[in-house]
């Protein structure tokens, strides 16, 4: 087949090389239309193509969890997920939880327990505590420690980190 007998234009996001195709992804609960190369990061998609730079990059490579994103109520590594892979699934990044100046009980928790140090990968562990906490409410300890068993914190603020899942889950059975 010659470039000649291939249509100039990719209405259906049908891939040919490394061309780029519109991919609509649903992020936050709106819907956002961004055309990518078909190896784009889902994190690159969200902080360079709609400006969401919550998600932090920093070890790119699956190891450190700073770019924690939830999919469908899924915690996974925004890093190692291509964007043409998520069309039509639901992403939360950590910019969806404060909501009209009111901040997350994730967030309250993680400010009342002192959880973070220099904050680098504060997103990531809040959206895996998230993940959690919406699928077991009253989790143990050891529950959160597997739930950010993959999200590093190089200060090594891991006490008051697990401290804040228990308080989070706390705050949010009580409705705060």
């Amino acid at each position: 087949m010659s470039g000649q007998d291939l249509p100039s234009e990719n209405p259906q996001g049908v891939w040919r090389g490394t061309e780029k195709a519109l991919v609509k992804l649903r992020v936050n609960g709106q819907e956002y239309e961004v055309f990518v190369e078909p190896r784009r990061t889902l994190l690159d998609a969200l902080r360079k193509d709609l400006g969401l730079t919550g998600t932090k990059k920093s070890c790119d490579e699956g190891t450190c969890g700073a770019c924690t994103v939830l999919v469908d109520g899924r915690a996974i590594l925004a890093c190692m997920a291509l964007a043409v892979e998520y069309e039509g699934k639901s992403i939360e990044t950590v910019e969806n939880l404060e909501k009209a100046g009111r901040l997350h009980p994730i967030q309250k928790a993680f400010i009342e327990e002192d959880a973070l140090q220099c904050g680098f990968c504060t997103p990531g562990q809040i959206l895996s505590i998230k993940a959690l906490l919406d699928r077991d409410p009253h989790p143990t300890l050891e529950a959160v420690e597997r739930a950010l068993a993959g999200n590093i914190c190089r200060c090594g603020a891991y006490p008051k980190i697990l401290k804040a899942a228990l308080k989070a889950a706390e705050l949010l059975g009580q409705g705060k």
